[in-house]
């Protein structure tokens, strides 16, 4: 019987549409936020206090953009953020590269023992004191090895990358590479990487986004300025706006405050828009390759 003739019953159908119903409307909940976001920060600050904005900006201006990138550290801030993310995402796929095809390979004497090590540190932890004078006594105060090495390897990209090369690379493929007389470091970079681009990309990713977002070791560790990443350089514009709203509304009518507190709600948008477009621009790239190596890294192993 062809089965283009089998027809879906009833309940099918119903099922099928529900499921579309659903879907849309989580799709229009995640959507939504992020638009409403876009508009305000091109909306009038009046626009934006009065709650006229829905979907579209009302009142075009660009006064948060440029509030934003007269700063005089937005341009050091977005540089430094670049070269932590890169130069960071490249030392921690590195490095759990290195310790994940290890643990993968069978014959690893002891290798139950450093997986309970690597594990181990995910459930104990110092503390943020012994970190810090951890960190001093290295020398990495105030530079931007503070920033790169502290966080150099995830114990869970280690977990499912390990998981992914058990799961995805044969045995049979390394016992042909070694009876060609192929060394181990020679496997894992003709044959193990190219077949592992989707976890690859999934940890670099991963990576990525969190030193792109982070702000905290900054905060801790950096003095200097001309290091500081973009988070910490747009929390200060945020910071100054608001204490200087707080000092004008003292002294100055309501008009003027409002007008104030209006141009602090329009930075606060556009302060989001140039903290998180750089990441979306970058995630189409890699997005064909996400689910598949989060669905293969994630199976147990």
């Amino acid at each position: 019987m062809d089965n283009r003739s089998i027809r879906d019953s009833g309940g099918d159908r119903w099922f099928t549409v529900l499921n579309y119903i659903v879907l849309t409307l989580f799709l229009l909940s995640v959507l939504y936020p992020l638009l409403y976001v876009l508009s305000a920060s091109f909306s009038s600050p009046d626009a934006i206090v009065s709650g006229r904005v829905w979907l579209w900006p009302v009142g075009f201006t660009l006064d948060g953009y440029e509030a934003v990138f007269h700063h005089k550290l937005i341009g050091s801030g977005f540089r430094n953020s670049l070269f932590y993310m890169v130069a960071g995402t490249a030392i921690n796929v590195t490095l759990t590269i290195l310790a994940a095809y290890p643990l993968a390979r069978k014959d690893l004497y002891g290798r139950n023992f450093f997986m309970f090590l690597f594990v181990f540190t995910t459930m104990f932890s110092g503390g943020l004191i012994p970190f810090y004078i951890l960190v001093r006594n290295l020398g990495m105060l105030d530079t931007v090895w503070a920033m790169l090495l502290p966080g150099a390897l995830g114990v869970w990209n280690v977990v499912i990358t390990r998981t992914y090369f058990q799961t995805s690379i044969p045995e049979e493929m390394l016992e042909a590479a070694q009876l060609d007389g192929c060394s181990d470091f020679t496997f894992v970079r003709k044959i193990v990487l190219p077949l592992s681009m989707p976890i690859i990309a999934v940890i670099t990713l991963f990576y990525a986004v969190g030193h792109w977002n982070q702000y905290f070791s900054a905060f801790i560790f950096l003095k200097s300025q001309n290091l500081y990443p973009l988070q910490i350089v747009l929390r200060e514009i945020l910071i100054q706006n608001n204490i200087n709203m707080d000092m004008l509304s003292t002294v100055v009518d309501v008009q003027s405050a409002a007008k104030r507190e209006g141009l602090s709600n329009l930075l606060k948008y556009s302060l989001i828009v140039v903290a998180t477009v750089p990441l979306m621009i970058v995630y189409p790239f890699v997005q064909k390759h996400f689910v598949k190596g989060v669905m293969i890294g994630s199976l147990k192993g």
